[in-house]
């Protein structure tokens, strides 16, 4: 299984809302991102629906500020900076 398609099986969430925003930008914005940025989506993607829901949200935040940075841009993506 390539890594492309790996990260499109775990943009699959339990949540719609999470496919629609996960799908989005590994479609989109994945291939040109920095390696941080494609480290951060992918710790994103290692997060419980739940968790990953929250930080979107803005019912929580996280302390790694590259998440935070992350998170930014899927709620700008959504609108809902």
């Amino acid at each position: 299984m390539s890594e492309l398609s790996r990260l499109r099986w775990l943009c699959r969430r339990g949540m719609k809302e999470l496919d629609v925003v996960m799908t989005g930008y590994l479609e989109n914005y994945y291939s040109g991102a920095t390696e941080s940025d494609q480290q951060s989506f992918k710790t994103l993607l290692e997060m419980q629906d739940p968790d990953l829901f929250a930080l979107l949200v803005g019912r929580s935040e996280s302390g790694d500020q590259n998440i935070t940075e992350m998170v930014r841009f899927l709620k700008g993506m959504t609108g809902r900076q």
